[in-house]
């Protein structure tokens, strides 16, 4: 097959089927956050069949948003091998047989691999695709272009909070299953959007060429020995290369390990695990919390869909706002505002012990979910950069995963134990205001690091005496083995000699 790169554009087109792009992520994207959140509905259910405690089925969206953030690199590795294409279509692919094998379940161990592992593999394979080629067609409109995508997220969680809880009083959790794996077989349809943004200059390109091929076929015929004989020592080397080297090298092609040097990045990279460590846990027990107070079942669906409403409206708003020229060079300040505000709502939720208090919190609590996701990925980009970014999604999201994983069921250990929601939130609220408090006196001592490394690089540039010196520097080692004794000649005659033996 001819390489991702043929015939690739010079630059983001910013516009045109970029736009189709952003519809085929906002679906794909959607799936990958608001599924596991959805499936919250069933918990109560699925917990009085198997008989089991609330840290063990939360567990199951635990496996699920760990394998899906966890298998980051496997789903950068394929994006860069195969393109976004293929890729999302066969995650689609993957969701669609792990949700209906989950149907047939007889145990939570069952669940734990079908929906935790497969369909969680399946969402992986939709994310960093979608994040990936978004970053692709946009440059200028990125911020935008992020948070139109990001909003499939509130939209698919407004829609699929009533909609399972209608499933599961007309099909069960089994016939509601089978039902949502056909439903996420759309994100093929999502994934067959993402034309690769090179496929136009490649065709042109192929058509020119052909014309001449006729002309140039004697040619060839006539040094096609010629070239063969010259090249097959050559391939054999570059073969015995391939073999020797190990698999560190191999992965390293693709994952850019470098980036562990990269200041930017592992101030993200700390924030941002340490944020997951509360992030998820109170919507997975929002809905089982109304439950466990005496609110019917689908008004406590409908706190998903008021959350996921003002979640739809904050994000592309917040794009908006992070692509504007007062906030955009400082973007890192406004992600640690959103967390340190996310962890706020949740230190607060223990007081609404009623459903006009659970409704408020919900509205704030989508405010400040939407106002992250939202720039969750674009301040990655701004610190690290397109030509990194693909090898960072991945490293970051394997980071995450561990405490994506032990997020929820640390909150339902702590129900489990004290047979009350509110050390959950206040958990989760102390977590995230640390976090949005460590990434805001980070940041604040990044920015002032890059100001003085780039006032020392202008300095130096500008002061004519820094160049002189280094050449005079220069000219005097020269000088000095030039004035040495006949040891030193000897020498350098050896090691001439060296060089004409090595290039013999």
């Amino acid at each position: 097959p001819p390489p991702a790169n043929t015939g690739r554009a010079p630059g983001p087109p910013d516009g045109g089927w970029g736009w189709v792009v952003v519809v085929g992520a906002f679906i794909s994207i959607g799936f990958a956050y608001a599924f596991p959140k959805g499936l919250a509905i069933f918990f109560k259910e699925i917990q009085d069949f198997f008989d089991t405690s609330y840290s063990e089925i939360a567990l199951v969206s635990s496996i699920m948003l760990a394998t899906t953030y966890g298998a980051g690199p496997i789903s950068s590795i394929l994006v860069n091998r195969y393109g976004s294409r293929p890729v999302v279509m066969f995650g689609g692919l993957l969701c669609g047989i792990g949700m209906v094998s989950a149907a047939f379940c007889n145990s939570i161990l069952q669940l734990y691999i079908c929906v935790g592992f497969i369909t969680g593999l399946g969402l992986a394979l939709n994310l960093q695709p979608s994040v990936i080629i978004i970053g692709k067609y946009f440059l200028k409109r990125r911020p935008i272009a992020n948070g139109l995508a990001m909003a499939g997220s509130p939209v698919m969680l407004c829609t699929l909070a009533p909609l399972n809880q209608f499933l599961f009083d007309n099909f069960g959790w089994r016939g509601s299953f089978l039902i949502l794996g056909a439903i996420l077989l759309n994100c093929c349809v999502a994934g067959a959007l993402f034309r690769p943004i090179g496929a136009a200059t490649a065709s042109v390109k192929t058509k020119l060429t052909e014309k001449g091929k006729d002309a140039l076929k004697e040619e060839v015929t006539e040094d096609a020995m010629e070239i063969i004989s010259h090249t097959t020592i050559p391939t054999e080397n570059k073969m015995e290369e391939e073999e020797g080297k190990d698999c560190c090298e191999k992965i390293n092609q693709y994952l850019d390990f470098s980036l562990f040097k990269h200041r930017g990045f592992l101030i993200y990279l700390i924030g941002n695990v340490l944020m997951f460590l509360g992030f998820f846990a109170p919507i997975v027990f929002l809905a089982p919390y109304a439950k466990h107070i005496g609110i019917d079942e689908y008004s406590a669906a409908f706190l998903l869909s008021i959350l996921a409403i003002v979640d739809m409206i904050a994000r592309p708003i917040t794009g908006i706002i992070a692509n504007s020229k007062w906030v955009r060079p400082r973007i890192q300040y406004f992600f640690s505002f959103s967390i340190a505000f996310n962890g706020t709502c949740h230190l607060l939720c223990p007081l609404a012990s009623s459903y006009t208090g659970l409704v408020v919190y919900s509205v704030f609590f989508g405010l400040a979910f939407g106002m992250v996701c939202a720039m969750l990925f674009e301040t990655l980009m701004d610190l690290v950069g397109p030509a990194w970014f693909t090898s960072a999604v991945g490293l970051v999201t394997i980071a995450e995963c561990c405490t994506i994983l032990l997020g929820p069921p640390i909150g339902g250990i702590l129900i489990d134990t004290f047979g009350d929601y509110k050390y959950m939130f206040i958990k989760c609220g102390v977590v995230m205001v640390l976090a949005g408090t460590f990434l805001f006196i980070m940041n604040y001592y990044n920015y002032r690091t890059l100001a003085k490394e780039e006032k020392k690089r202008k300095a130096k540039e500008e002061d004519p005496k820094s160049v002189r010196t280094e050449n005079e520097g220069r000219n005097n080692w020269n000088k000095e083995t030039t004035q040495d004794g006949p040891e030193m000649e000897l020498l350098r005659e050896e090691q001439e000699l060296k060089k004409e033996m090595n290039g013999v």
